[in-house]
């Protein structure tokens, strides 16, 4: 302290408290610095942007709320790593088909054996007699337990929408008595994803070595399949998944498995289809009158459609625009008409310009005024023959062709026109050569 007083120092003072000891000899007398004094919130302007540390406590509806945004961001994150797993599985089929020789063998051995059985210019095996049905009533019969039956039952939904009769026949009630369902050109498809289900390995030395046997499986090579070993022959459908659902979701039960073995079953359906029938789409049609499906693929028939149905509505006609400084030319009324999404065109006057008429534009009248061509272009109101609107398409056309025999004066010829009309309006329009090509 003498030596701090000697060179002009004073000691220091704060609020912290030393206990002084006395120091060997051999080191200083100068007591160590003492630390700073934290500084409190009150001391800083800037600390929390001057809030009391308890306005910045989580408050127990608050925790509720970000808990339950975390429950929900892990369900959503859960239900996308399904879709992500089941994507991976179809994507890694598709590479499959693609590429490996034996799916891609196996395929088609699949389809000529539904094709083949289902087309009336091939015989059946005659040496087959436990059943009663024609010659040309080849059909597929689907067979399967468990998840892999439910998935049969919907490929049988499929196959017969779609012209190609099929049946499910359940293992265990086939050896009760449903065996006598399967005729002489019937073609089996064993669903499977083990390849070794009992029921199945029980059901199959009672099923017609003479006809063809799919098998839908999870299996790759026959030689590692136990259903192929019991019956060589089998044709090889394979339907593998690229990681166990144990691993995928951490429980066996069938997900990817499924989905995948649909996937499959839908392409053999198609591809048979279309092999089978000229149209897919009119016998699906026809095999699907019900439904939302139904309504959308059915056809009104002439008897049910209406003029106001097949007319051209009167918004669907854009004006042709030209400026007041322009004379509108046949060029005009060309670009016009592509541009209309119907092909048709207005003026302001409420004439109209059909598509028959502007397709019969050649070079000579795109330089020429709409003046010059309104003698054969356009069609005045005057000339529209009126329709109600409520008129079916098959009696409208047949009164046009009555005018037309009865007039012949060219009023009713396929350049006419011919106004769909409702409550004194139009609603529409029509050119009569569209009008008999629809009957």
């Amino acid at each position: 302290m003498v030596e701090q007083r000697q060179h002009g120092r004073t000691p220091v003072h704060n609020s912290e408290v030393y206990l002084l000891r006395q120091m060997p000899p051999t080191f200083s007398t100068i007591p160590p610095l003492s630390p700073p004094s934290p500084i409190t919130p009150a001391e800083d302007d800037d600390f929390c942007n001057g809030m009391p540390i308890e306005a910045l406590s989580l408050s127990q509806p608050a925790i509720a709320v970000a808990d339950e945004k975390l429950a929900v961001e892990e369900r959503l994150s859960n239900a996308v790593h399904v879709l992500s797993t089941e994507t991976t599985a179809l994507q890694n089929l598709t590479a499959l088909y693609s590429t490996d020789r034996l799916a891609r063998e196996g395929f088609n051995r699949a389809v000529e054996a539904i094709t083949r059985r289902n087309h009336p210019k091939y015989p059946p095996h005659h040496h087959h007699s436990h059943s009663n049905r024609g010659a040309t009533d080849g059909k597929i019969v689907v067979i399967g337990v468990g998840k892999s039956g439910h998935i049969a039952k919907k490929l049988v939904a499929t196959f017969n929408s779609l012209a190609i009769q099929a049946v499910f026949l359940h293992p265990t009630e086939a050896l009760h008595g449903d065996l006598g369902q399967i005729g002489p050109r019937d073609t089996f498809l064993l669903i499977t994803f083990s390849g070794k289900t009992p029921e199945l390995l029980t059901l199959l030395p009672h099923l017609d070595k003479s006809l063809p046997l799919i098998l839908l499986t999870s299996h790759t090579r026959p030689e590692t399949c136990e259903l192929i070993k019991h019956r060589p022959d089998t044709i090889l459908l394979p339907a593998p998944i690229h990681e166990p659902e144990t691993k995928s979701f951490g429980v066996s039960a069938p997900t990817t498995s499924t989905t995948v073995a649909l996937t499959v079953g839908d392409a053999l359906a198609i591809v048979a289809s279309r092999e089978l029938h000229p149209s897919v789409a009119s016998v699906f049609a026809k095999n699907h009158p019900g439904g939302a499906i139904g309504a959308a693929l059915r056809k009104p028939s002439l008897s049910e459609k209406t003029m106001r149905e097949l007319a051209v509505g009167m918004e669907m006609i854009p004006l042709l625009n030209t400026p007041p400084e322009k004379t509108a030319t046949g060029a005009d009324v060309l670009r016009a008409g592509y541009a209309s999404p119907s092909g048709w065109v207005r003026l302001q006057n409420g004439d109209v310009i059909s598509p028959r008429r502007i397709r019969k534009l050649d070079s000579a009248d795109l330089v020429a005024s709409l003046e010059e061509l309104k003698g054969w272009l356009v069609m005045s109101k005057k000339e529209f023959v009126p329709v109600a609107a409520d008129s079916s398409v098959e009696k409208a056309a047949e009164w046009v062709l009555g005018m037309r025999v009865a007039l012949g004066d060219g009023q009713y010829e396929d350049n006419a026109i011919v106004a769909v009309m409702d409550r004194g309006g139009c609603v529409g329009l029509l050119e009569v050569g569209s009008l008999l090509e629809e009957a």
